[in-house]
C-alpha cells in the first residue's frame, strides 16, 4: 500500500479530507465486490449520493465557521456618522 500524508489546515479541509478518504474505499471495495456487467452501475449508484452528502457538510461546515468568526467579531466598533446638518427630514408628499 503507497502511504501519502494529508495536512489539513482548517476543521473543513480536514473534513473533506477524511470524507474524500472513506469514499474512495467504499468505492473500492464496491467495485471490487460487483459482479461482471453491473460495476459501473453499483459505483454510480455509491458515488451520486455521497458525493451530494460531502457537498451538503461541506457547505454546511463552512457557513458554520463563517457564523463563528461573525460572532467572535461582533458589532463594528466605531459609531455610525449621523447627519445633523440638515434638520429633520419630512416624507414627500404623495401623489396620484
Amino acid at each position: 500500500m503507497n502511504r501519502r500524508t494529508f495536512v489539513a489546515d482548517t476543521p473543513l479541509q480536514a473534513l473533506l479530507v477524511e470524507q474524500a478518504l472513506l469514499l474512495a474505499q467504499q468505492l473500492q471495495q464496491t467495485a471490487d465486490a460487483a459482479p461482471d456487467g453491473q460495476v459501473l452501475a453499483q459505483v454510480e449508484a455509491l458515488v451520486v449520493p455521497a458525493a451530494r452528502e460531502l457537498a451538503r457538510q461541506a457547505v454546511q461546515a463552512t457557513l458554520q465557521a463563517q457564523a463563528e468568526a461573525a460572532e467572535k467579531k461582533g458589532r463594528p466598533v466605531a459609531p455610525v456618522p449621523v447627519d445633523t446638518t440638515s434638520g429633520p427630514r419630512t416624507p414627500p408628499a404623495a401623489t396620484c
